[in-house]
């Protein structure tokens, strides 16, 4: 940190402008590590002046959009504060690579898939290079190994980073860039995989054979976090089941699952049913028999109030299953499509036929057709079906409903099954302060309604692997129930290529040999370590060298995660899960929650929509500063619409910074205490505004509310420009003597030295700019304001605004006239209340070379300030 007033004879340019300084003073900021993290000095100064902050790493699969643009410089803007404040600033950045989305680029990008089948091609070159835009077709898509996939994976994020990093550092986001991190790094690998190793040690950490949310078209199991409910088509059909020779209709959109009923449900209050519990129905078609049992989530005024439980059709059906402790007759399979045998329950039945002529290995559709036609021949279907929108649960990427198919995952608990578990996780919820408040309660919403575990795996290629093998018995099959977990020195290890301790790799997958864990970890189970992965948290293998516990110790919990609202179930939350379990703290003491970025339409931007906004051409456009203004607008917590109209509003303020800085600037230079130089009215009356002004800011600073900080400043800003520069101009040229003008002059270089530093967060580019012009060092290194720096502290704020008015009143008759500002004012009155007419007469000598009065100016009382009675004379023709 360097003083903030070290000033020099200004150089200022001819024609400044905001064009190219991204290029100029980023190279500078790299060159000279203004926004390095000083290591030495956080582990020697107090806690409480050390300021770390966790940003969310973006997902590196194709080009950024401006909600990133949007959510960094909130983050970047606090950041930026605190730096001025003293405190030494921990600001890494991270990128998110592994995970679907980056799966689903590299195919389209390369026209690849991954096969766990194909072989190895060393040589392998890729169809495409670089299908932008473009979804190829899973059947176009050249089949290759899981080796070559990982491969091209890692070459494409490793050239989407080099362009993201290029965008953020044009935004002027002040990360330290010598401490970046991937989430498929070899740290984050050996962090993500030794945390789960002690969740297994620990029981947080389990397998289960269970029904889970399938996604058909990625093949993988889906989190309950990643669900997202749509509206889809479909229909009612009313079917009958059998009690005797008496029917019992049940309406459902999915009589494909009648083959997988288990029970039919109704309210325990419903009369219509309360008969039927604890007796027996039988399927139509397939005739198996089903008990009628009573639960309180049965709806009574949905359909006929009684339902079909099958496993499985919805979550709901996952309710009723485990907590009736119903029987397992899953039909749908992986692919999305009806088991190829008939089930057990069914063979030797009536509907074995139907179901091995027209069901098996028929995709759902094709089933439901086959369904619907054989219910409406043996007449238990009732009327037609009946089209309606019903909502299914789409995996968030995804564009077909999930199916639940019972497979084996890993879990972590979370409070899904353990009240005691949700109330403690509950607990650490109200231990972090949400910015703004509210927000907390979408984090306690959503830990309250969980109904199962966190589903930790992915059927996928590129990600963390499961530190896990499984021995195979004589017969070659494996036993799940004795997992070999990795050794902690070891890791990262990729159990594929790998061998655990006490096999060779002749034994792979041979009997009595072992065999890897194929899947991988969900990738909020490595992003959600960024705390530990950034801080360098001890893992035992030392991998990638970047262990740190002295920092550690320092820095966890972190001071800050600024992200959005929509990833509080999701990264906020399975961050805090970590921290439990691993550290027996919360992750951080704040949480900053930015809104969305929405359309035209109100909708949300982003790049499934297909209504995101690239943000390269809008910063080379309107300028870093422009955009960063924009963004700093929007409230935290609040959605703001994507404005360019906005953003020109502030590109015309960093330009006029930069003018009116050059104006300031351009009076002349000033010997000896500034502050001592300051004695005319007008020019203690501005600094005494700005006074409020820095007290005001730092208060919205420290209460998170930056855009008010910068709301304050701006119209602070405006006035300068707009009535205060006007007014002392005459003066400062030495209009009104030395000593006047002194005064003027002392003043402009005051509230310029403290405007700089105000705008500084939120303007970065053109605040070093002007500083550089007159100041040594960098702006960004110098102390925010106090409000000791203000200068004498002895005017009256009220008295600018009241000269303001005054002459704005000039200008309005002059207007009003059709005659330019150069025209004379032979006779006025200045109508106002006793007090302002006093402020007004301090400065009248201000007030009548800015408004060119030449005559008489009285003076008479009046509720509020007008001018009245104005005489005017032409200005004399231009030669």
């Amino acid at each position: 940190m360097t003083d903030s007033a070290h000033p020099r004879t200004a150089q200022v340019p001819d024609k400044p402008t905001v064009d190219g300084l991204e290029d100029k003073w980023a190279a500078v900021w790299r060159e000279q590590g203004t926004y390095s993290f000083d290591r030495d000095r956080a582990l020697e100064l107090p806690r409480d002046q050390v300021f770390s902050i966790d940003t969310p790493p973006p997902t590196a699969s194709g080009s950024l959009h401006v909600g990133h643009v949007f959510a960094y410089t909130h983050t970047d803007c606090m950041g930026r504060y605190q730096r001025m404040r003293g405190k030494e600033v921990f600001f890494p950045i991270g990128w998110d690579d592994n995970g679907l989305p980056t799966e689903r680029r590299v195919q389209n990008y390369y026209g690849v898939r991954g096969d766990h089948g194909a072989a190895y091609d060393p040589d392998f070159t890729p169809p495409l290079q670089g299908a932008e835009g473009k979804s190829v077709k899973a059947a176009d898509q050249v089949p290759v190994s899981r080796a070559n996939f990982i491969a091209l994976c890692e070459e494409l994020t490793e050239k989407d980073e080099v362009t993201f990093e290029s965008l953020f550092e044009r935004l002027g986001v002040s990360c330290d860039w010598a401490r970046t991190y991937r989430t498929i790094d070899d740290r984050s690998r050996a962090v993500a995989q030794e945390a789960f190793l002690h969740n297994v040690e620990r029981g947080e950490a389990y397998q289960a054979q269970a029904p889970g949310l399938w996604d058909v078209t990625f093949q993988s199991a889906v989190a309950q976090a990643e669900l997202e409910a749509r509206d889809y088509p479909g229909a009612f059909h009313r079917v009958a089941f059998h009690h005797g020779d008496e029917p019992i209709y049940i309406e459902t959109t999915r009589p494909e699952l009648i083959p997988a009923c288990v029970a039919l449900i109704a309210h325990p209050d419903d009369e219509r049913y309360q008969p039927l519990f604890g007796s027996t129905v039988t399927s139509p078609l397939f005739g198996v028999e089903v008990p009628v049992l009573a639960h309180p989530a049965a709806e009574p005024d949905k359909g006929a109030g009684i339902a079909m439980c099958c496993t499985f059709g919805d979550l709901t059906d996952v309710m009723w299953w485990r907590e009736l402790q119903l029987p397992t007759r899953s039909i749908i399979t992986r692919v999305g499509r009806l088991q190829a045998e008939t089930p057990d329950w069914i063979a030797g039945g009536p509907g074995a036929g139907l179901y091995a002529e027209s069901l098996a290995g028929k995709t759902v559709h094709s089933a439901r057709t086959a369904v619907v036609d054989a219910l409406r021949e043996s007449g238990d279907l009732d009327g037609e079906p009946k089209p309606t929108q019903r909502k299914a649960n789409f995996f968030e990427k995804g564009d077909k409903p999930l199916e639940i198919v019972t497979s084996r995952q890993w879990y972590l608990t979370n409070g899904g099954r353990n009240a005691d578990l949700r109330k403690e996780l509950v607990a650490r919820g109200e231990q972090v302060h949400f910015h703004p408040a509210f927000m907390r309660s979408r984090y306690t919403n959503w830990v309250d309604g969980l109904n199962g575990d966190w589903l930790i795996s992915r059927q996928r290629f590129f990600g963390v692997p499961f530190p896990v093998w499984y021995p195979l018995d004589a017969d070659g099959e494996a036993d799940h129930e004795h997992p070999i977990l990795a050794d902690p020195e070891s890791l990262p290890v990729d159990p594929a290529t790998d061998v655990p301790s006490g096999y060779t790799a002749e034994q792979r997958d041979v009997p009595g040999g072992f065999t890897a864990d194929p899947d991988i970890m969900d990738t909020w189970a490595t992003s959600s370590l960024s705390p530990q992965i950034a801080t360098g948290w001890p893992v035992a293998s030392n991998a990638g060298g970047r262990n740190d516990a002295e920092l550690f110790a320092k820095l966890f919990p972190m001071d800050v995660r600024s992200q959005g609202h929509d990833i509080i179930r999701t990264w906020l939350f399975s961050t805090v899960v970590r921290a439990h379990f691993e550290n027996d703290t919360v992750p951080w003491q704040n949480a900053s929650i930015n809104g969305w970025i929405l359309d035209p339409d109100r909708k949300k931007m982003s790049k499934s929509k297909g209504n995101a906004v690239t943000p390269e051409d809008v910063l080379k456009k309107h300028s870093a500063d422009a955009v960063r203004y924009w963004a700093a607008s929007g409230r935290l917590g609040a959605d703001a619409a994507y404005d360019e109209s906005q953003m020109k509003v502030g590109r015309r303020l960093a330009m006029k910074l930069l003018n009116a800085s050059k104006f300031a600037l351009g009076m002349g230079e000033v010997e000896g205490d500034l502050d001592a130089a300051v004695t005319e009215p007008l020019d203690l009356a501005m600094l005494a505004g700005l006074r409020t002004v820095v007290e005001q800011a730092t208060k919205h600073f420290e209460a998170w509310d930056y855009t008010r900080s910068l709301e304050l400043t701006e119209a602070f800003f405006w006035t300068f420009c707009d009535d205060y520069i006007e007014l002392v101009k005459d003066r400062a040229y030495g209009g009104q003597g030395e000593a006047a003008a002194a005064s003027a002059r002392a003043a402009l270089r005051i509230a310029l030295n403290v405007q700089l530093r105000l705008f500084a967060p939120f303007l970065p580019y053109s605040t070093e700019e002007v500083w550089s012009w007159w100041q040594e060092g960098s702006v960004h290194r110098s102390s925010w304001p106090t409000a000791d720096e203000t200068g004498p502290g002895s005017g009256e704020p009220a008295a600018l605004h009241a000269v303001g008015e005054a002459l704005a009143g000039l200008r309005k008759a002059k207007s009003d006239a059709k005659l330019g500002m150069r025209a004379e004012v032979t006779a006025a009155t200045l109508a106002a209340p006793a007090d302002l007419q006093e402020l007004v007469r301090r400065s009248e000598r201000d007030l009548r070379a800015a408004g060119k009065v030449t005559g008489d100016l009285g003076y008479d009382d009046a509720e509020r300030l007008e001018v009245r009675d104005v005489e005017l004379v032409p200005p004399p023709p231009k030669h």
